[in-house]
């Protein structure tokens, strides 16, 4: 699969050792940063990885911060894109059983790089069930986007 990855400096180390993990489990990776832990804001690179995945550069996106919480609320601010933070590895199954989440975004602070694995298997294979959840997902994508995006 084909991932783009970013984050901040609180999820820096984490987004490091997860990069690690899925090249060895054979996704193409591309980093946006941040490269090192200066300070930086996060948005700038939530939108970066949001932008690919609705874009149709990257099949998912992966985003780490301090809690994931901010990730995920700027991710979500670009059309096509639907972030989850993910505290569990069910968690993240649900957001793409249900949700069919496209971006998952980790808390550098709080999550483990074992428990981060566990997370990322979860999301990148587990497939979006459809049926009943599908609508739900259409009105999801029809709310409240800024339609001046990118102008």
């Amino acid at each position: 699969m084909r991932i783009h990855l970013g984050s901040d400096h609180a999820g820096f180390a984490l987004k490091e050792r997860v990069k690690a993990y899925m090249q060895a489990e054979g996704h193409a990776v591309t980093d946006v940063g941040t490269f090192d832990e200066g300070s930086v804001d996060y948005p700038v690179y939530a939108h970066a990885v949001a932008r690919a995945v609705a874009d149709g550069e990257a099949d998912f996106g992966v985003l780490v911060c301090g809690t994931g919480l901010g990730m995920a609320i700027a991710a979500n601010k670009v059309r096509g894109v639907r972030a989850a933070q993910a505290t569990s590895p069910e968690f993240a199954r649900m957001a793409r059983l249900h949700n069919d989440a496209n971006v998952v975004a980790l808390a550098g602070r709080y999550t483990d790089a074992a428990t981060a694995e566990s997370i990322l298997d979860a999301f990148l294979g587990t497939a979006f069930e459809g049926g009943r959840h599908q609508r739900r997902v259409d009105m999801m994508d029809a709310i409240g986007h800024d339609e001046t995006e990118g102008e």
